[in-house]
């Protein structure tokens, strides 16, 4: 491990004249401000792995924590911890983690009676402080994993119907990375309707399934809640699931430091059941974190890799040329808030006709449509893509794209090739039978 700065010199002696001179030199230079990433990792007990990265070794380890009845969070160093204990038992609450502070103070203040100052807002600040988005503290987790770990999380992560990473930000180096390896394990079975009747099925891993995907992005501020419209869209009358973080679960309402320009992604595969099935065809669904104008990158590769891009907005001014300007072959759908008090009408109708946009390219939640019968609108208009669009596209196709927009691609890591490699020349050998 590379020694710390300052290290070895704690015993150190300095000639007061040199010191001085140190002190006064222009050419002093001092260690840079931490940025949100180190901040983040150094709460959360994190800062080790992001240079010597967790291994699954590590990560399974048998110790106290592991084996002890489950006991909240008392502190961010424990939080990693615990998702990662939830998350290989494949709890679907392994995201629900926040520290639970049980400090002196606290104590003291139940065993006596005391008078809250409803003008101190110490400590509502001191709750605020405490909570950590989920979206950060799985960015956290990837960004400090080899790729054998980021391969289990992934796994385990689809296993409980979370979303998964499909491009993993760096805040730091500004760069983001196509979790392609880190994909290889998940196997879905599906039945599209044209194997309806026969009650046969596709079983296939994820990454080798040719299938259409629609994106979902925001441009500006939007008062919709671009994830919670997406997890109803996605969850049939029967059954509603959380598949991507959002406002209203717990620590979804806590800004975001290392993960914006994270784009998630999931899939919807039907079962054959006409009752059941949203869509009669299987979709994978992407989700990109963050304003499209900060993250022009990651918003090129979508539209380069999906077969539509729905785009959520309030106010198209100040987008306008980003939207007119893509490049890519995706339909372009426009969701946008018409109560919102930035909506312009002008705007919209500006923008739909640079891009050549029908109606049915336009989808507005409006005082008389209730969300109900919004999801619906947004459900018609996916369905529409699925079942008509020619774009289809296996992840793996994906990697040359990232290549010609810069986006760094895990498998192309020395241990990712090497273990690729070798499984291959395991299952070379194999016949079907």
């Amino acid at each position: 491990m590379d020694a710390p700065v300052g290290a070895g010199q704690q015993n150190s002696f300095q000639d007061p004249e040199e010191m001085e001179h140190s002190m006064s030199s222009p050419d002093v230079t001092f260690a840079h401000p931490k940025t949100h990433l180190e901040m983040l990792l150094e709460d959360m007990g994190l800062d080790h792995y992001y240079r010597d990265k967790l291994t699954l070794n590590r990560m399974l380890q048998i110790d106290e924590k592991t084996i002890t009845d489950e006991q909240p969070a008392m502190s961010k160093t424990d939080l990693a911890w615990h998702f990662l204990k939830k998350l290989m038992m494949v709890n679907v609450s392994a995201r629900n983690v926040n520290c639970t502070f049980a400090s002196e103070s606290n104590c003291e203040a139940a065993s006596e009676v005391t008078q809250f100052d409803f003008d101190d807002n110490a400590i509502f600040d001191e709750q605020s402080s405490n909570m950590l988005n989920p979206l950060d503290l799985i960015t956290a987790l990837f960004l400090c994993s080899d790729g054998f770990v980021q391969q289990e999380m992934t796994l385990k992560m689809s296993m409980c119907q979370f979303s998964v990473p499909l491009l993993l930000p760096n805040s730091d180096t500004q760069q983001c990375t196509l979790m392609l390896w880190a994909m290889r394990d998940i196997v879905k079975k599906y039945r599209p309707q044209s194997l309806s009747d026969s009650k046969g099925f596709i079983e296939e891993r994820i990454v080798l399934s040719e299938l259409p995907m629609v994106s979902f992005v925001r441009l500006g501020e939007c008062t919709l809640s671009k994830s919670e419209i997406l997890n109803k869209l996605l969850s049939n009358s029967h059954q509603y699931h959380d598949t991507f973080v959002h406002h209203n679960m717990e620590g979804g309402d806590s800004p975001r430091r290392i993960s914006n320009g994270l784009t998630e992604i999931t899939w919807y595969l039907p079962g054959g059941n006409n009752n059941m099935d949203i869509f009669s065809e299987p979709v994978a669904v992407a989700n990109l974190r963050g304003d499209i104008a900060s993250f022009k990158t990651q918003y090129s590769f979508l539209c380069h890799t999906s077969a539509a891009v729905f785009v959520f907005f309030d106010n198209l001014d100040s987008g306008c040329n980003l939207l007119t300007n893509r490049t890519g072959k995706a339909q372009i759908f426009l969701v946008g808030n018409h109560n919102g008090k930035n909506f312009s009408l002008e705007a919209l109708r500006k923008v739909a006709a640079q891009l050549g946009l029908t109606k049915n390219n336009i989808i507005l939640k409006t005082k008389q449509k209730n969300y109900a019968d919004f999801v619906k609108s947004l459900r018609k208009a996916v369905s529409d893509v699925v079942e008509n669009s020619q774009t289809k596209m296996r992840i793996e196709q994906m990697a040359d794209i990232a290549h010609e927009l810069g986006i760094l691609v895990d498998e192309d890591a020395s241990e990712c090739k090497n273990g690729k490699k070798n499984a291959d020349a395991i299952t070379e050998e194999i016949q079907d039978f």
